[in-house]
């Protein structure tokens, strides 16, 4: 069986891949490489997915997945952007990032803002392909649900799904990383390549 690199630490996402690549040995990057912590300095969800993938291939001479993900508000120039999980500061929590949101946007009636995922897939001779999904819709006045992390209890879709209410289950119908996902499992090209 083939094995495949996820260059992640979050068991869920892990599990997720786990169950699109059912064909494949999916490992978690930390199995092989205790130490992989690459920087992540790209200027977009692309650059950072492709510097996680690139690296972890080159390392592990095994295909890597990776992704990156964020929020991008239109009334903020698209931040957070790249820095939505450190947009409070390196080590803010969700609770200290989506408190600055709120402060940003206080007053504000341009409320329209969309979550980016970005899933790049690379090759030990440094190929890559790159998968993106979008989900728009607004930013809310206050906090809503308690489900989800990051964002999700500030996020609410254009037909008025906020994902701080959703289940898992829910959410992983309509997210951004679902429409990432669902390209990726079109490219017949990819499985091809994985197979091989």
């Amino acid at each position: 069986m083939s094995k495949i690199v996820i260059a992640s630490g979050n068991k869920g996402k892990i599990n997720d891949f786990k169950s699109i690549f059912k064909q494949f040995e999916v490992v978690g990057i930390q199995s092989i490489l205790e130490d992989f912590d690459p920087v992540e300095d790209g200027e977009t969800f692309k650059d950072n997915a492709l510097i996680k993938a690139l690296e972890g291939a080159k390392r592990t001479n095994l295909p890597v997945i990776s992704d990156d993900s964020g929020l991008s508000v239109e009334a903020l120039e698209g931040a957070p952007g790249v820095r939505s999980a450190r947009f409070a500061g390196d080590d803010a929590t969700d609770q200290e990032n989506n408190k600055k949101l709120l402060q940003l946007m206080k007053g504000e009636e341009n409320r329209s803002a969309y979550f980016t995922s970005v899933i790049a897939v690379a090759f030990p001779d440094g190929t890559a392909y790159t998968y993106e999904g979008v989900v728009f819709g607004e930013i809310l006045e206050a906090p809503v649900g308690t489900n989800g992390f990051g964002y999700d209890p500030l996020f609410q879709t254009l037909d008025g799904k906020k994902f701080g209410e959703l289940s898992t289950d829910e959410k992983s119908e309509i997210s951004h990383r679902k429409r990432a996902i669902d390209k990726l499992l079109e490219d017949e090209n990819l499985f091809n390549r994985l197979q091989s």
